[in-house]
């Protein structure tokens, strides 16, 4: 993984908060298998979110 990559890794994708630290779900894209990261209060709000890469969207 490059170095933006572990950046954009580590902030939320939904609201773009740094999530290290806190209780974010990190997983992998469905479409691309990007890494993707969310905090726990997107998750918990169920906003969308948008994969940097393909632009796949999901709750």
């Amino acid at each position: 993984m490059s170095e933006s990559e572990t950046e954009a890794a580590q902030q939320c994708v939904s609201c773009g908060i740094q999530v290290a630290g806190m209780n974010a779900a990190r997983f992998k894209c469905p479409e691309c298998g990007t890494n993707i990261s969310r905090c726990a209060r997107c998750r918990k709000q169920s906003n969308l979110y948008e994969c940097p890469d393909c632009g796949f969207r999901g709750p």
